[in-house]
């Protein structure tokens, strides 16, 4: 009733194997579930409590079962009418401790425990009235027995087993050490094991069944593991043995069919060792490697052959860059080390063909070399040309013919009478002109350095290049230079007018200079005036009184241009007070009235800024017209005229420059 509600259920594979099947998770397992293990126990334990004690059979000889007794009855061994015959072992013969027979226990209700301890003392009873025959003494058997001064005849060969443990688990792995002296298999059932092993002196020592199921059991779990390790060892065994054997058999080959093999190999033990499945894996396995190990001895031949062929073809002087694939086979077909090698015989013929395309690419290749060198050699002597010519340029400039500014149509009368001339002409690359350009360039190049060298020389000497300095002065200051020997007459000139354009650039800077100085000198007359509140109705006079004595009114010498700009002053005043002021909502009387007043005060200060101006101009021309003996005195009118004067000069001497250029 207990079995039927556990989802575990026991069943037998194809080779009789025991396997357990859960029917709720659909799991299967070899070994016993311990729900299952447990609920046996459960059923067994029940049944000892509840039913008389029997005695096992110990063997398969045992003809008839003992009669059963009431459970307070002990068996009688007398009851069975053959011998009882244990399996031993040669190596430890099997000692039976002979009880002597004990009276029947007094009769009472008994519990589960005296029970179980109730058939142990009766299965001891039993097994000591059973004969068992003594096995034949074997060599070693008579040598431990001589050793030991024993008796003749004696049954008790070898030394007692250990009978007394310190505790539980020393007993309970001696109980295992006896199942597996027995060769207890793992898918033994108990009823089994108890017929292997009851005759054995360790067995009533464990008198709790509970505790020898138990130990029983994790025989069975230790025994299933080892022999499916066992299993698994010779499996992998007998798979290597036939990988080894598919892979060096004469037979076998890459383009072998599985078919073809069980054929062949069918008959062999290291064939049939092997499961199917595993006999199919493995045949996949061989065939890639053979076909791999094929594959590589087929590159490893086509390289050999490949490399003979092209031996064979570099020793053939008979063939050059422009013989044909054609013409090449007869000659190797003449050649006698290529029509003795069998291996050469039967190559690949497109392997063939590869190594002369390889051969004649170095053939062609040699060509090219050969015809590369002479074109070194012909570029040498070309430059060899150059360089000469460069020579004749060298001279030229040395003799001061040739400068950074010479041309080539003045110096080409002189280079064209030289025969290093002549040489230059009909080859390719650069050509005379070419080459003059080049120099010329050269020359150019040294600009930088040579001007360098003429600054030390001016800074040395103390002298600066001005506007107006010419340029024979420049070259007298130059030349009296040791170092002036290695410059370039054309850099000198170039060096000459960098400098001048360097001391117009100062002038202009200087002008620039000035004008920005009098316009900041102008603002703040300006600020001067507003600081004061001067509007566009206010006089000069009156303006003059409040503001002078300030420094910006000291600032400007000039009383012109002071009048100036406070009529500017006063101008932008009005100008920004008539974009302020917005037009009033009144009656036209009155807007007339302020357009009538508005006009009269504009033409009013028109007309005294006109005046003051025609005034100032006046002054102006007075100024300019007069000698600088009379004008010293003030210094920032001379100043002022001296600006003027030195932006007429400047135009002047662009355009000198100019035409001086032009001539060049």
């Amino acid at each position: 009733m207990l079995l039927s509600q556990c989802p575990w259920k026991e069943y037998k594979s194809e080779n009789g194997k025991t396997y357990y099947h859960n029917v709720d998770s659909k799991e299967s397992r070899w070994t016993i579930p311990k729900e299952l293990e447990e609920l046996k126990e459960r059923i067994t334990s029940e049944e000892t409590s509840s039913i008389p004690l029997t005695v096992p059979a110990a063997s398969a000889g045992v003809t008839a079962a003992p009669p059963v007794l009431a459970p307070i009855v002990l068996p009688i061994p007398a009851s069975i009418p053959s011998p009882l015959v244990v399996p031993v072992l040669p190596t430890l013969p099997l000692v039976v401790p002979t009880l002597p027979p004990q009276s029947p226990p007094a009769a009472k209700a008994t519990t589960g425990s005296g029970s179980s301890a109730a058939m142990d003392h009766a299965m001891a009873a039993t097994l000591a009235a059973i004969s068992i025959p003594t096995p034949p003494p074997t060599k070693q058997d008579d040598d431990s027995g001589s050793n030991k001064d024993s008796a003749p005849g004696s049954r008790n060969s070898t030394p007692e087993p250990k009978l007394f443990f310190k505790d539980k688990k020393e007993a309970i792995e001696a109980f295992k050490d006896l199942l597996r002296e027995r060769d207890v298999p793992s898918n033994a059932s108990w009823d089994t094991a108890v017929k292997l092993i009851s005759s054995d002196p360790r067995f009533p020592l464990m008198r709790k069944l509970n505790e020898k199921k138990q130990a029983f059991n994790a025989y069975k779990t230790q025994r299933l593991k080892e022999e499916r390790e066992e299993q698994r060892q010779r499996a992998k065994k007998a798979r290597e043995d036939l990988e080894e054997f598919l892979m060096t058999s004469q037979d076998m080959n890459s383009c072998m069919k599985y078919y073809k093999c069980e054929d062949t190999f069918g008959h062999l033990d290291v064939w049939r060792n092997v499961s199917e499945s595993d006999r199919r894996d493995i045949y996949d396995d061989v065939v890639f490697s053979l076909a791999k190990r094929e594959k590589e001895e087929a590159k490893t031949m086509k390289k050999n052959n490949m490399k003979k062929l092209s031996e064979i073809l570099d020793a053939m002087t008979n063939i050059n860059h422009r013989t044909t694939w054609q013409e090449a086979q007869q000659m190797l077909l003449d050649n006698h080390t290529f029509s003795n090698n069998a291996n050469l015989l039967g190559m690949d013929k497109e392997d063939a063909m590869v190594v002369f395309e390889e051969h004649i690419r170095e053939l062609e290749k040699e060509e090219e070399e050969d015809k590369e060198r002479e074109k070194k050699r012909l570029k040498r002597q070309q430059r060899k040309n150059r360089d000469s010519f460069v020579m004749l340029l060298d001279e030229l400039h040395e003799q001061g013919k040739l400068t950074s500014m010479s041309l080539w149509v003045e110096l080409y009368p002189i280079i064209s009478a030289d025969l290093r001339f002549s040489a230059m002409l009909g080859q390719p690359g650069s050509t005379p002109l070419d080459l003059f350009k080049f120099y010329v360039e050269d020359l150019k190049s040294r600009f930088h350095d040579e001007k360098k060298i003429i600054k030390e020389i001016l800074r040395e000497k103390g002298f600066d290049v001005q506007v107006n300095t010419s340029f024979e002065e420049f070259a007298t200051v130059v030349c009296e230079d040791r170092r002036s020997a290695t410059l370039d007459a054309g850099n000198v000139k170039l060096t000459y007018n960098a400098f001048l354009e360097k001391a117009e650039a100062r002038e202009r800077e200087r002008l620039k200079e000035e004008a920005r100085r009098l316009k900041r000198l102008e603002a703040g007359f300006k600020s001067l005036l507003k600081s004061y509140d001067i509007d566009y109705n206010s006089s000069w006079d009156d303006t003059r009184t409040k503001i002078e004595g300030e420094s910006a009114f000291e600032a400007i010498t000039l009383e012109s241009e002071r009048v100036r700009i406070f009529k500017e002053y006063q101008h932008e005043n009005e100008e920004a007070c008539s974009h302020r002021h917005s037009r009033s909502k009144k009656s036209k009387k009155n807007k007339k009235n302020k357009k009538r007043s508005r006009t009269r005060s504009r033409s009013r200060s028109y007309s005294e800024s006109e005046d003051d101006r025609g005034h100032s101009s006046r002054k102006k021309r007075r100024h300019r017209s007069r000698t600088p003996s009379v004008t010293g005195s003030d210094s920032s009118d001379s100043h002022y005229s001296s600006v003027k004067r030195s932006s007429r000069h400047k135009k002047s001497k662009k355009k000198k420059k100019s035409r001086s250029v032009s001539d060049m």
